[in-house]
């Protein structure tokens, strides 16, 4: 196999290869400690008892039964892997554009020199993983229409993984209301049960349809949020790596320096002008 079928047959997630376990992603983590604190709180105000809204009946629907319809619609690979994408979301993934530029000019000057093939001993040293592997891609083509086919079809499998992983969440976020409903019609059930006594009712009805909060509040809270995170982390990876991107072009047209980096720098203030 080829260095260039073997970089694109794989599709890491950079995100969870390269953590840097010391920077917690904190809006994240407080934005959902807020919409958890202000949901506990609005129920508190009504004055009904937490102890009320813990049942293990609805929980063990709502939970079970989104875990196992999403398991019944996404094949195990792609579930692992969304499950890897979700563990990384804890982690801030910053990529800093200005030190990744300086990165690139280090290549850029000794691959016009001295020739492509003198940059190989460089490439392990390479933090990122997308330009280490494109660097491998491009020491693995002859002609420049086959590099940028390559990259791009790179750039478009990173980028669709990705969207692959939003799109489990977002399923499961879409049948977990769902299923609180099922479990709310499982619990007036039971209630109908107990028809003839009607202060059982009165607190069963109420009872039943916390499964619809259940539902509501793991979409809405958890899994939906979730999602939309990731669809931002990849919608700014995609920028990072058509930037990683020019830059390899550059480097393999053997470019002078002082126009790679005045295109890179493009990238660089479109990132800081957002």
């Amino acid at each position: 196999m080829s260095t260039t079928a073997a970089v694109l047959k794989k599709i890491p997630i950079e995100q969870v290869r390269k953590l840097d376990m010391s920077k917690l992603d904190w809006p994240m983590i407080a934005g959902l400690a807020i919409a958890i604190a202000a949901t506990i709180a609005g129920i508190a105000a009504t004055g009904v008892k937490a102890a009320y809204f813990l049942q293990p009946a609805g929980v063990l629907i709502v939970a079970g039964g989104t875990l196992g319809v999403t398991i019944l619609t996404t094949p195990l690979a792609s579930l692992l892997h969304s499950a890897q994408r979700v563990a990384a979301l804890v982690w801030t993934q910053d990529c800093d554009r200005r030190a990744l530029v300086e990165q690139i000019m280090r290549i850029v000057k000794p691959a016009r020199s001295m020739g492509l093939v003198s940059i190989e001993p460089m490439i392990a040293g390479v933090e990122n993983a997308f330009l280490r592997d494109s660097l491998l891609i491009m020491l693995d083509v002859k002609k420049r229409s086959d590099l940028h086919s390559a990259l791009e079809m790179k750039l478009r499998l990173t980028e669709r993984q990705g969207l692959a992983d939003a799109k489990v969440l977002e399923v499961a976020g879409g049948f977990a209301p769902t299923i609180g409903v099922l479990g709310t019609v499982v619990g007036l059930i039971d209630v109908l049960r107990q028809f003839a006594n009607l202060s059982s009712v009165a607190g069963g009805v109420g009872t039943a349809f916390v499964s619809t909060i259940y539902g509501l509040g793991l979409a809405n809270l958890i899994l939906l949020p979730a999602a939309h995170r990731i669809h931002a982390r990849v919608a700014e990876a995609f920028e990072t790596h058509e930037m990683i991107m020019e830059g390899v072009l550059c480097i393999f047209d053997s470019m002078h320096p002082s126009l790679v980096r005045e295109r890179l720098n493009f990238f660089v203030r479109k990132s800081e002008s957002k």
